[in-house]
């Protein structure tokens, strides 16, 4: 059963860091492109990053990139946003997603993923 848990989400103040985990289970997250998503309240979900499995290619959005950063830990089967420099506007809940077909690139759409993990929550507030 394919199953992503995302973890490592909390309360912090602005300048903070944080980094968010996702562990997956019932498959090699290694062989699927991965991304990582966002919702805060009254918006629309944000595509943030994504690793391709095909060629290790990275893909950030302007709102994050120099800030955050993701990495892949083949041995834990787990994929990492490693969050800097923290901003209110970060709050929202964080999630990861994995397409059905192995192989594959990445997308910062949403529509292109099939699996989506519960979310977690980050707060960026003094």
């Amino acid at each position: 059963q394919v199953q992503l848990v995302e973890s490592g989400g909390g309360l912090v103040q602005p300048g903070g860091s944080l980094r968010l985990s996702c562990a997956a289970s019932g498959f090699t997250l290694a062989y699927y492109g991965t991304g990582w998503f966002r919702q805060a309240p009254g918006k629309e979900r944000e595509g943030v990053s994504c690793i391709s499995s095909s060629d290790g290619s990275i893909y950030y959005s302007d709102s994050v990139k120099g800030r955050f950063t993701i990495s892949r830990d083949t041995a834990k089967n787990t994929v990492y946003l490693q969050m800097n420099n923290l901003k209110p506007e970060d709050t929202a809940v964080y999630y990861c997603a994995t397409p059905e077909h192995d192989g594959s690139s990445c997308s910062l759409s949403g529509p292109w993923y099939d699996y989506w993990g519960q979310g977690t929550q980050v707060t960026v507030s003094s």
